[in-house]
């Protein structure tokens, strides 16, 4: 029987390359989602959308209400979303207050009443420099903290930590997955952005791939 696993999936490529990566590794994953009150649902949709071509079971859960202690951030607030490259100072705008925590808590109480294992989630070295909770000594510390935290040690798996988005890319690629099926930009327009940072990032990763982005770019 395979091995039970929890995955955060936002919709985004990062999380798309880790729940295949899952599937490929030969776990069963469970695909989560959160609805936690950022700008729009488009990513929401293709998060479903993939799940129901992978045939991976998917539960998004709204947990918006957070929204009333962890506001101030570009992705939940009425603030205009910067454009720039992903590292730019500016971007620490789109930080929202102690988002991966909360969300890698719930994972990990989902895990353990689904006798999952562990949780995956696509933190990777790109995001270090704006990202506090996406950088290997946050991920050291959660997984100290969900060894002990329940009956049951759930381990957190974050297995592009160390490289960049343009190596998640690559692996995707070597997989043959239809990036078609993501959601990136920040804004939730018909079409991605190609300015904002998470777009520029994508973008950036496609060139280094020698590879085109199937999204449509205003």
């Amino acid at each position: 029987m395979s091995e039970k696993v929890i995955v955060i999936y936002s919709g985004g490529m990062d999380s798309f390359t880790v729940l295949n990566k899952a599937l490929a590794e030969g776990k069963a994953p469970l695909a989560l989602s959160f609805n936690y009150g950022q700008r729009h649902k488009k990513e929401l949709d293709y998060a479903a959308t993939a799940c129901k071509q992978l045939n991976v079971p998917h539960k998004i859960v709204d947990i918006s209400a957070i929204n009333s202690l962890v506001g101030g951030s570009a992705l939940t607030d009425d603030i205009d979303v910067p454009e720039g490259h992903y590292e730019e100072p500016s971007m620490q705008q789109t930080v929202v207050p102690n988002r991966n925590m909360i969300l890698l808590s719930l994972a990990v109480g989902y895990a353990v009443s689904q006798n999952a294992t562990k949780v995956y989630y696509g933190a990777h070295s790109g995001d270090h420099a704006i990202y506090p909770d996406c950088r290997p000594e946050f991920v050291e510390k959660m997984n100290d903290v969900c060894a002990i935290a329940n009956y049951s040690a759930i381990e957190i798996v974050t297995p592009y930590l160390e490289v960049s988005k343009a190596a998640i890319l690559t692996d995707g690629l070597s997989m043959n997955l239809d990036y078609s099926l993501t959601w990136t930009c920040y804004n939730g327009r018909e079409k991605a952005c190609g300015k904002c940072g998470a777009c520029q990032e994508r973008l950036e990763a496609f060139r280094d791939n020698q590879a085109s982005d199937p999204l449509p770019y205003e």
